[in-house]
């Protein structure tokens, strides 16, 4: 009889247990999967989350083939109410330029908005060009080619590097513009923020923009990127906060906003937000999906910034939770 019962316990527990699955966005994977893994240690529920970058994650949200996507580039108003589904921010990040110049080791370079554009439209090719020399004139930079790396899967880290460069180099924004897909310029295409870093790693002369974890947890350096003020700001947690203090999180407009080039006199211009996109026509799926939300807001917090991610302000989560009520899927 005692095993009957046991048997019993043990299945009623693994048929009330969640299985979530959701896919997109690699620049928020690390954060997602301690999350996942956190959220499954504390409730048993299981987070199957699929890193296959934001354009993926938008399809898939669209398709209904995952319980929620992430991007980091965020759907207009417009687009969500057409493709039947809700948005919210969950964490903010940001863009970093990484490279490997093996001459200069580990030195922080300086950056400006022409430097970056030029480098990515191929009229930069070296890196002891006379206009890099100028920004650095402490380092000795070598006369060595440079390897211009950027996704080649649909991806919110480009549309927030995109955008960045469309809103400070007219060439740019003419010329390509911005979204999760471009028509590069010039350069060598690789999958994921972790292909990007890895093709950097084993490159000499190698340059590429990815989330700001993958430089840090493999030791490459991050260059400092002149802002709109006019001054040159390292990647920080306090200078991503400087950049999205301003921001205006609307729920009226399902959170679309944009973090790159903000005003600041520390304001880091590369900053983004992840939005996660739920199912608003399937209420009973999408409330399954909020419950980990739900969870990584209210004990999330310190994970994220461990990893160096900005966790959304605690008046932005009330408005998160707010707007779940309004559409009817709070868990």
């Amino acid at each position: 009889m005692k095993k009957v019962l046991l048997a019993t316990a043990v299945f009623s527990g693994a048929a009330l247990a969640l299985e979530i699955t959701g896919a997109g966005s690699t620049f928020v994977y690390p954060i997602m999967s301690k999350w996942a893994f956190e959220y499954n240690k504390a409730t048993g529920n299981k987070v199957n989350y699929q890193s296959i970058g934001s354009g993926g994650g938008i399809r898939q949200a669209i398709n209904r083939t995952v319980d929620f996507g992430a991007t980091d580039g965020p759907l207009t108003p417009e687009e969500i109410e057409r493709h039947k589904l809700l948005q919210f921010p969950v964490v903010i990040g940001a863009d970093v330029i990484t490279y490997n110049v093996p001459e200069i080791g580990k030195t922080v370079l300086n950056l400006d908005q022409k430097a970056v554009c030029d480098i990515y439209m191929g009229k930069i090719t070296k890196w002891n060009d006379p206009y890099l020399q100028q920004l650095n004139p402490n380092v000795k930079l070598p006369d060595r080619p440079i390897v211009v790396v950027h996704r080649s899967d649909g991806s919110g880290t480009t549309w927030i590097f995109t955008n960045w460069l469309s809103k400070v180099c007219p060439e740019w924004k003419e010329k390509v513009g911005y979204g999760t897909s471009v028509k590069w310029p010039v350069g060598v295409g690789a999958k994921g923020n972790e292909g990007v870093t890895n093709y950097v790693k084993r490159s000499q002369g190698g340059i590429g923009y990815v989330e700001y974890i993958y430089a840090k947890q493999n030791n490459l350096p991050t260059a400092r990127i002149k802002n709109r003020e006019g001054n040159f700001v390292e990647p920080n947690v306090r200078t991503m906060q400087e950049a999205a203090k301003n921001a205006k999180w609307d729920k009226s407009k399902h959170f679309y906003e944009v973090l790159t080039d903000q005003p600041g006199k520390d304001a880091y211009p590369i900053t983004g937000a992840t939005f996660v996109l739920l199912p608003k026509d399937q209420p009973e799926r999408a409330k399954k999906a909020a419950t980990f939300f739900k969870w990584a807001f209210e004990k999330g917090d310190k994970y994220a910034e461990e990893l160096q991610y900005i966790p959304m302000p605690e008046n932005v989560k009330k408005l998160v939770f707010e707007y779940w009520k309004e559409h009817g899927i709070a868990p």
